[in-house]
């Protein structure tokens, strides 16, 4: 994806990613494309806090650093030989559990709040993943030739794009569209039904 990104020439400065992509390997071909990144990393990643700790091999677990909330810090990743900010983002879940999450971007100079801010803006591409997964049923399609794998992959962007286009219009999310729709259409189908039985 990120090749094509370039190929074409589209204009981005910062790569967002989450923990599972987050890998030495990713990181240096990014820097490489002279681009930055953001990366969701896990707490048992090891982070030395200088060069001396990073030489000596004094690396500590991120979750025993003990950040607080919205604190960075520079320093080191194991594996990986250029500085990097980490940083801290703690919340408070639906259930009442509170949780971390923790940051590295490549760009020393963002300030944290600059960051989360900017990490962010990932969010609203997982929403598009999982309404076409469960909203436009992407997956369930029962084709078998590419012609028609190709207009069901279509077809499923098209019909999240009107679901986007209805949520603004209507102040509700995809779900609660769905559901309104499928209670609409369940009646109609009962209504239907009944004229069918006794008319």
């Amino acid at each position: 994806m990120l090749q094509n990104a370039l190929r074409y020439q589209i204009k981005f400065r910062y790569v967002l990613m989450d923990s599972w992509f987050a890998s030495k390997e990713n990181f240096e071909y990014i820097l490489k494309k002279n681009k930055h990144f953001i990366a969701a990393i896990k707490a048992n990643r090891l982070f030395a806090l200088n060069l001396k700790e990073k030489y000596d091999g004094n690396f500590r677990r991120i979750d025993d650093l003990g950040l607080k909330d919205n604190q960075s810090i520079k320093g080191y990743l194991k594996g990986f030989d250029k500085e990097v900010l980490l940083v801290c983002r703690i919340f408070t879940n639906k259930d009442g559990s509170i949780g971390r999450l923790y940051l590295v971007p490549s760009d020393t100079s963002l300030s944290s709040d600059h960051i989360i801010t900017i990490y962010q803006k990932r969010w609203k591409v997982e929403e598009c993943h999982k309404s076409l997964k469960s909203d436009a049923a992407i997956a369930k399609s029962p084709t078998k030739t590419i012609a028609t794998q190709i207009s069901h992959i279509v077809m499923s962007m098209i019909a999240v794009f009107k679901l986007e286009c209805l949520e603004i219009k209507h102040s509700l999310n995809h779900f609660a569209l769905k559901a309104k729709i499928l209670i609409k259409a369940n009646m109609d189908a009962m209504s239907e039904l009944k004229k069918l039985r006794y008319g």
